[in-house]
């Protein structure tokens, strides 16, 4: 039990259904969902969809979203709802125009959003209530409006600046930026919603709509067709998994990252990670450098799946190994790509948990703030921006072209032990994600906290060059860390969001939610 004279969460707990995710608006949907009739999936689309409203600059009916869906046997069936890259999409093209990253801002950014055809698939595949039951929330609050959280309002203020065009008009409130507690309504949305409720997904890749997002994408100079948009179409995938202290550790595979947190969490297993101050400099230097080498994996070899051929080395426990030998404990890496060499020569979330104890973990997102910043001129569809995690160096395998899908860092993750589902979870927060879900378990593992208690453990991160912690940390972690070599600062965004929902073996579920949010985690 947490200390009650401090400021803090209590875990939530019900029998019969639970939902945990970012915005208490969207937990609740998820929940009446549940109360309704429908099932995880119902939910967990109502929910997700909703945070599209409430969360606009996070995630929306323009992104693309990540599912493992558990169903009561512990089988895990994951669907990647992710878009690709427009036919005509040419990375010399964008060469010859200077460039030698993809940009944030721009139609040559924009992937065609896949996260309806995601949802409707699901739920045709999955739930019980039907899409219309599901999206009947949003449609409403898309219309009457939801006031601004204390996050989003500050999110907000934050990415504004990257809104250009039609998107100022949709996403401001009178043309300003909304401060806490500022309704806002997006009633062109509510109309799209309305029209996929009647007729599925092709009411958003064919016709009025779509012809809407692609004149609006080629005025911004984007090379998207009718065609590209009518071709979306998500898949079921295998998910991948890895082992740790003795739970196995269920990802979505390529194109997202998950096998990153696997890899991760296989390097610091070779660690003494429980005989470590959770809040000390020790784990987090060691955190740090496992961290560098298992992004340096995935800067090298994650990719659209069709693309990928060392999935097998990135998972391979003497990869793993080999990496764990280059970790020095009191001085850092001069050069973690150098280094690690030799060895490799050869976004919001939702969770929801049902009666039946069919589990979903859920990601859905525009990659940064707002996306890219442009939006469709009717009906105000806010662009992810999902091309810039392409490169173009040539011959990657994750380098950009048309029809491809490129590498996303938001994963669904899921813990399983001795065979039964034991904890949907996710952590946002971009790039963070797999040090998230390593540092997650390990909390649990390691050091037997209770899931509300692993979200609200500080966190840190080696962002390339910089070591971010928060100031969940005391000045003596950061002064060490600073000393051991880390270029330290406290970042102006705290780490992440997590949500998670634990299947405890007495029928009990018990909720985290991550203060970091406006949200939490609700039950029945």
């Amino acid at each position: 039990m947490r200390d009650l004279h401090l400021p803090g969460r209590s875990p939530v707990y019900a029998e019969n259904g639970m939902c945990a995710t970012s915005h208490p608006l969207a937990a609740k949907v998820a929940i009446q969902t549940l109360e309704a009739g429908g099932n995880a999936v119902d939910a967990a689309i109502a929910g997700a969809v909703l945070l599209g409203i409430a969360e606009p600059q996070m995630t929306g009916i323009g992104g693309d979203c990540f599912a493992l869906i558990a169903s009561p046997d512990g089988t895990v069936t994951a669907l990647n709802g992710s878009g690709r890259a427009p036919r005509a999409l040419d990375a010399e093209a964008l060469r010859d125009r200077g460039l030698s990253a993809m940009p944030l801002s721009d139609a040559a950014a924009v992937t065609v959003p896949g996260a309806i055809d995601g949802f409707c698939r699901l739920s045709e595949d999955f739930g019980s209530a039907g899409l219309a039951m599901s999206l009947a929330p949003a449609i409403h609050y898309a219309e009457a409006g939801i006031p601004v959280g204390d996050r989003v309002a500050f999110d907000w203020a934050l990415d504004a600046g990257t809104l250009t065009g039609a998107a100022r008009r949709h996403y401001l409130v009178d043309g300003a930026i909304p401060t806490p507690g500022t309704v806002f309504r997006a009633p062109a949305q509510a109309d799209v919603l309305r029209r996929i409720a009647m007729d599925g997904r092709d009411a958003f890749y064919e016709g009025e709509i779509a012809e809407d997002m692609v004149d609006s994408l080629r005025a911004l100079g984007g090379t998207h067709t009718l065609d590209d948009f009518a071709a979306c179409k998500a898949e079921y995938t295998t998910p991948v998994s890895g082992q740790y202290g003795g739970y196995d550790l269920v990802e979505h595979p390529p194109n997202g990252q998950g096998a990153t947190a696997i890899l991760l969490a296989n390097i610091l297993a070779h660690f003494d990670i429980a005989g470590m101050d959770p809040r000390g400099a020790e784990r987090a230097h060691i955190e740090a450098e496992a961290a560098k080498l298992a992004y340096d994996a995935r800067n090298r070899f994650m990719a659209d799946a069709d693309y990928v051929t060392r999935m097998g080395h990135m998972l391979s426990p003497e990869t793993a190994e080999a990496l764990a030998k280059l970790i020095e404990p009191n001085r850092v890496l001069p050069d973690a790509r150098a280094a690690s060499g030799a060895v490799h020569k050869d976004t919001i979330y939702i969770t929801v948990v049902d009666k039946d104890r069919m589990a979903v973990s859920l990601i859905y997102s525009i990659f940064h703030g707002f996306g890219s910043g442009l939006a469709s001129d009717k009906f105000g569809i806010l662009f992810q921006n999902r091309g810039a995690g392409f490169t173009l160096e040539r011959g990657h395998p994750n380098e950009a072209a048309g029809g491809k899908r490129p590498m996303h860092t938001i994963i669904p993750g899921l813990l399983k032990h001795a065979g039964r589902v034991v904890a949907p979870f996710g952590v946002m927060g971009g790039a963070y994600q797999p040090t998230g879900h390593a540092r997650f378990v390990s909390n649990l593992v390691d050091f037997g906290m209770t899931p509300q208690a692993a979200i609200d453990a500080p966190r840190s991160f080696a962002d390339g060059s910089v070591l971010n912690v928060e100031r969940g940390y005391s000045s003596d972690v950061r002064q060490t860390l600073a000393e051991l070599g880390h270029t330290v600062q406290v970042p102006e965004v705290p780490l992440g969001g997590a949500q998670t929902i634990l299947l405890r073996e007495d029928g009990v579920l018990e909720g985290g939610s991550d203060p970091r949010k406006d949200g939490c985690a609700l039950g029945y």
